[in-house]
């Protein structure tokens, strides 16, 4: 199925496998909840603040965090 989805947990763990989702959010200074969202590709939408965070924290462009799943690729990749 095509669409959207996030790449945050392929990010962290290649950052560092023990970096929990508590700590990012912490470390980023927002809110938990939205950070797991993000994390467990939960989200519908994606704030442009949490992005901006992320990118800044990780040092990447939001086409990193935010990726494009076309018809002939698996979404739950």
């Amino acid at each position: 199925m095509p669409g959207v989805r996030s790449n945050l947990k392929e990010i962290m763990r290649a950052k560092d496998p023990n970096l929990s989702i508590r700590q990012l959010a912490k470390d980023i200074d927002y809110h938990f909840d939205s950070v797991r969202k993000m994390y467990k590709d939960e989200m519908v939408q994606y704030p442009r603040d949490l992005i901006w965070r992320l990118c800044k924290y990780f040092n990447v462009s939001p086409g990193h965090f935010i990726v494009a799943v076309h018809e002939d690729e698996d979404f739950n990749q």
